[in-house]
């Protein structure tokens, strides 16, 4: 019977870390990712981009888009502890979505709401497709 000094060089992890190394490399888990952190991103910017940043409704996307931005680089850099937080990137994008009705005293112009809805949306869809293949490769 073989001991381990470290739990790090334990059969069951090594294998787990290889298995998690291979699906990081996939194509589309890596565009997911891209996506993610460009989508974070912007909704860090929208604000400026889109001319509501004396609006309170520019610190939630700041706030959001910081914290997006941080959950894609960590899903690049340590997939195999942060595969099964796919969903916090969709949770993060529904609440874009809502937030232009949501946060007290913002005022939702044309602009706020679309770039809301559609950078919310992006979120939401590359939060489940990073679900999806998290859950996959469990299987």
């Amino acid at each position: 019977m073989a001991t381990h000094t470290r739990i790090e060089e334990h059969p069951d992890i090594m294998a787990m870390r290889a298995h998690y190394a291979e699906v990081s490399a996939r194509p589309q888990l890596q565009a997911a990712e891209g996506l993610t952190l460009l989508t974070g991103l912007y909704l860090a910017i929208s604000p400026w981009v889109v001319g509501f940043n004396g609006n309170p409704l520019a610190v939630s996307n700041l706030v959001t888009g910081i914290a997006l931005a941080v959950l894609a680089l960590g899903f690049g850099s340590v997939y195999e502890r942060t595969f099964g937080m796919g969903w916090v990137a969709a949770g993060i994008g529904a609440w874009t979505i809502v937030s232009p009705w949501v946060v007290q005293h913002a005022s939702a112009t044309t602009g706020t709401i679309v770039s809301n809805t559609v950078t919310g949306a992006v979120a939401v869809i590359l939060g489940l497709m990073t679900t999806a293949m998290a859950s996959r490769s469990r299987t």
